[in-house]
């Protein structure tokens, strides 16, 4: 079992230590009314590169790298300070969610080795993340709420709490620590875009659509900065792709500046623009 020692130096920032390693756990940040933890920094040897996993996942590797880049891009990247009160991975899968990319990572996460050394009190249960207490399993999620989850790693956002500072040290050191985990990520990050891509293009029309028009309409969904009424209107207009990058102007704008920048460095390449999405298929093909 791994023991999370803790301290707050520098007025904000948490370092922790498992197994004698001393590592930044994040940052004591406000934000809205809340208080919460944030760490979006690290070596470079700790974020998503895509050429490195190209030969697994092909083209979906680089599909994702813009929203990886503008999430944060660091497997350990961590936000417990919104109402998804505990965001995680390169992708910053939210808690929130019922049956969302968080609660299916978590899962995965349940099933790997090490599971046991960092969680000892969770396991999955009819596919379910439970809590072992001494009354017998606490179900922490259903298709309906992830309350219990929520509460289990971050039990408010009024302050930074230890139970909080915890749990957040054990996903910090364990993805920093164990390549199966970072696999795990990526792994859900890109099952995840799959099944959304194939959703959107059924909602939206995406049939034989460019794969720089789909990937724009993935990032506003998956940052949830656009809901579909204006994402259809942003299509119907004369300048589809430039409508959608303009989705979240001024309030996300370093965000978009990073997703055009981005998809330009792709596009430049030759990677985005020589494909299009099939709903036959249920991936992209050569245009």
């Amino acid at each position: 079992m791994k023991i999370v020692s803790f301290s707050l130096e520098q007025a904000n920032k948490y370092f922790g230590k498992i197994d004698g390693a001393r590592f930044f756990i994040g940052s004591r940040v406000p934000f809205d009314g809340s208080k919460g933890l944030m760490n979006a920094s690290g070596l470079a040897t700790q974020r998503y590169n895509r050429l490195d996993f190209r030969d697994t996942y092909g083209f979906w590797a680089d599909f994702i790298h813009p929203t990886a880049t503008a999430e944060g891009g660091f497997f350990h990247t961590l936000n417990t300070y919104d109402r998804a009160r505990f965001t995680f991975s390169f992708l910053q899968y939210g808690a929130h969610v019922p049956n969302g990319d968080f609660v299916a990572y978590f899962r995965a996460l349940l099933k790997l080795p090490l599971a046991a050394d960092y969680f000892p009190d969770l396991k999955l249960e009819n596919n379910r993340v439970v809590r072992l207490t001494d009354k017998g399993s606490v179900v922490l999620e259903s298709d309906v709420s992830t309350e219990g989850l929520m509460d289990y790693l971050n039990p408010s956002l009024n302050e930074v709490e230890d139970t909080e500072v915890i749990q957040a040290a054990k996903l910090v050191h364990w993805v920093q620590n164990d390549p199966q985990h970072r696999l795990t990520q990526i792994d859900i990050g890109i099952k995840h875009f799959k099944a959304k891509m194939l959703e959107y293009a059924t909602l939206y029309g995406l049939d034989g659509k460019s794969d720089i028009l789909c990937l724009a309409i993935c990032d506003i969904r998956h940052q949830g900065r656009g809901k579909s009424a204006i994402i259809k209107a942003a299509l119907q207009s004369p300048t589809p792709l430039k409508a959608l990058l303009e989705i979240g102007e001024p309030k996300y704008h370093e965000r978009l500046v990073v997703i055009r920048r981005e998809i330009n460095r792709l596009v430049v390449e030759g990677t985005l623009g020589k494909r299009k999405y099939s709903l036959a298929k249920k991936d992209f093909v050569m245009a």
